[in-house]
This record gives structure tokens, sequence and C-alpha cells, in this order.
């Protein structure tokens, strides 16, 4: 558990990889809570709001479980999916063909939820996030509703130039190059909100799709939701065996 100081790598992020190290070993993979936060960051020799930042990132990625009172430690292992390769929506949309139209497009700055300031290790009661929320769709009809919270550490406006595409805006303006995504996928009934953003009945059965993306520096630089309309997504993994 030695932390480099001389080292150009982040603090946090040399703290996140002696932690999941850690949590990875037999003392600890079944459930047996962390050393409380002050004894782990002198034993670190870093302060407690960057090992705070390492172990936000490990309670987001669900290794890591913290409870009010008790403490923090690891996670029963679950079951995650994923895929290699993917694009963004309007990359998507390129290769099947499809023209797309924005019905709406509307900027603000708000608090984080607890989740989402977990995501970017910010306080969620001191900092606002960037948040764009975007209907899009074919030239005929809405299909999707995107909200996107965007790291607050990047410095982002809102005077961006939104009308280029997302990633390609923020590589231009912010020399953010994004890499990694991790989904969840989800499904339920659409609400009264969804309802009339999409055009379609309410109880009307939809797909959530969210997205967590990374730089190539793994920094977290937005958070999205999309919601689908269900007969207009389709999600395709495909999946090879180690032989």
């Amino acid at each position: 558990m030695i932390i480099d100081h001389s080292s150009n790598k982040p603090l946090h992020l040399q703290a996140e990889e002696i932690l999941r190290r850690l949590i990875e070993t037999e003392e600890y993979k079944n459930g047996k809570l962390l050393p409380n936060e002050v004894e782990l960051s002198e034993q670190l020799h870093i302060s407690r709001n960057t090992l705070r930042q390492a172990i936000n990132r490990l309670v987001f990625e669900g290794l890591l479980t913290r409870k009010k009172g008790v403490g923090t430690k690891v996670s029963r292992k679950g079951v995650v999916g994923g895929v290699q390769n993917w694009l963004s929506f309007s990359q998507e949309m390129k290769m099947l063909g499809i023209e797309i139209r924005n019905f709406e497009l509307h900027l603000n700055f708000r608090h984080p939820t607890e989740e989402i300031a977990n995501f970017f290790g910010c306080d969620r009661e001191k900092t606002k996030c960037l948040v764009m929320e975007r209907v899009r769709g074919r030239k005929e009809y809405p299909f999707v509703y995107f909200i996107s919270y965007f790291n607050p550490s990047i410095g982002m406006t809102g005077d961006e130039n939104f009308t280029m595409p997302l990633y390609e805006m923020m590589e231009k303006e912010y020399g953010i190059v994004v890499k990694t995504s991790k989904e969840e996928i989800s499904a339920r009934l659409a609400g009264s909100f969804i309802s009339e953003k999409l055009d379609i009945g309410s109880g009307k059965p939809i797909l959530i799709r969210k997205r967590f993306v990374y730089d190539i520096h793994d920094m977290p630089v937005e958070y999205n939701i999309g919601y689908y309309k269900a007969d207009s997504f389709t999600y395709t993994i495909e999946a090879s065996r180690n032989i």
C-alpha cells in the first residue's frame, strides 16, 4: 500500500488501484469491512478527500458498499455483461443510414444526484453540473429522450457548439478524447413525462440505456441516460469464447 508522490499519475488513481488489489485478497473479497477513512488515508499518506475520490469510484462500480454508521465493505460479486466496441448515438444512426432530427435541446446547471456525484467524485451539495436534455429521432417522429450530465471539472459553460457531434466538440474545445463506455440496459413502462417527450401513450414500454463515459485517462466525462421507444431500439451483443 504505497503511493508514489513523485509519479505523474494522480494520487486518487493510485489509491484506486491499491484498493482494487486490496479487495481481491481473501481477507476482504467475501465482504469484510475496510479500515475507516482516517486510518486508510494515514496509511497511504494522502488526504481523506483524495481517498474518498477513489472509494467513490469503486462504490459507483458496485465493488464497494458504504453504509452510514457501519463503514465500507466489499460487495458480493454480481454478473456484468458488456460489449467491446461502442459508438456515439450520431455514429450509430449514421451507420444505419438514419437521418436524425433534434426536436428539443435544453441546457442548464443543476446539482447532481448522489449516484452522479459519486461517479464524478464531486460534492453534490457544493457542485452543479452542466446538464443537456435532447429529444431526438427520425425526421417524422421522436424516439429517444436523452439527459446528459457532464463532469464539472471539465469546465463546460453551456455556450459550446452542441450542433457538432458531442465527442467531436469535446475533443476540439477541451482536448477530451473519449475512449470507454460502460452501459446498463433496463425496461419499464413510460410515465407521463417520457410519454409526452416521445409522443407515446402513458404506460407504453420503453427501454432505458445508461451510459457511463470515460476519457483516455480514465476520467469520468459524461453520465447519460437515454429513454427509447421500445419498438425503435434493438441492443445487440456479440461475445466470443476464450479458446
